[in-house]
């Protein structure tokens, strides 16, 4: 496994929108522990694809505690079929808005259909933490950061502060 570079804001790439996956085969599996890989060293709790550089609608998700087992889980193509109309507020951060971290609101429970790392198709109902940190990662997956529900006057003051950040460090990507 091989831990990639994250991307940063204000790279543009975080808001390209992501291609869906024709098929799973043993390079997208790859894939998948490598952004797991990466996603543990972060350290983090999700990630998707476009934060590595990859436009791929697939993103990863681990939410044990640090002295349970890992749990790692990949949804592929993954798409909400239904969201609550209740509402919940989560205390969100980004690996690729580094120590940054705002309160979001949003639906307090999803239900969604995915390909898992086999290929098989999948449903999962998800609220709490789980329905927080897939909404997170989906937003990657259409161009949308965690910022983008918060006040504008705050979303700009983070970007002016990450473009000043960019511009101080070497053209190279960031690592995590």
């Amino acid at each position: 496994m091989t831990i990639k570079p994250l991307i940063i804001l204000p790279d543009p790439l975080l808001r390209q929108l992501s291609k869906p996956l024709e098929r799973v085969d043993d390079s997208l599996r790859k894939l998948a522990d490598d952004m797991l890989e990466t996603m543990y060293d972060a350290p983090g709790i999700g990630l998707a694809a476009i934060q590595i550089g990859e436009p791929l609608r697939m993103l990863v998700i681990d939410l044990a505690k640090e002295d349970e087992k890992p749990a790692p889980q990949v949804f592929i193509n993954p798409e909400v079929l239904e969201s609550s109309d209740e509402r919940s507020v989560y205390e969100e951060g980004c690996l690729s808005i580094p120590d940054y971290y705002a309160e979001v609101e949003r639906p307090a429970s999803v239900r969604l259909k995915f390909l898992d790392r086999d290929g098989k198709e999948q449903e999962v109902t998800a609220d709490g933490l789980l329905a927080t940190c897939l909404q997170h990662e989906i937003d990657h997956l259409n161009g949308v950061l965690f910022i983008d529900h918060i006040s504008k006057l705050k979303r700009d003051m983070v970007v002016k502060k990450f473009k000043k950040l960019a511009k101080d460090r070497p053209p190279s990507r960031m690592v995590g």
